[in-house]
């Protein structure tokens, strides 16, 4: 086997933040739990990368696949907007209220 046989064909890294690669996995597990079709995601994701006010350059591509997942998820009346920002609240506090080094838990939600 060559030194590249099987390396990923990128330059630079797919995910410049983890909450990118966070985005793709969930987006991909719920495909696989049969909640929408790739087609049903490809038609999500499409209308919001062609919003009025998307960079030319792409840089603000994830926020466009956050937005589509958030939107397809609502449409499928299994997470509303409100939820999933409540949530991505409770998390936010339980990760400033988690010492350092330690796991992030929802249950360290001060809120709760």
């Amino acid at each position: 086997m060559s030194r590249h046989e099987g390396a990923l064909p990128f330059a630079e890294p797919v995910f410049s933040e983890p909450w990118q690669a966070e985005a793709f996995a969930m987006t991909v597990a719920l495909h696989d739990k049969g909640l929408f079709s790739w087609s049903e995601w490809a038609e999500a994701l499409s209308a919001e990368v062609k919003r009025p006010g998307a960079a030319i350059d792409g840089h603000d591509y994830y926020e466009h696949w956050l937005a589509a997942l958030e939107k397809l998820l609502a449409a499928k009346g299994i997470a509303g907007k409100s939820e999933v920002d409540e949530l991505a609240a409770a998390w936010e506090r339980a990760a400033h209220a988690t010492p350092h080094g330690k796991p992030i838990l929802l249950g360290n939600d001060p809120g709760v």
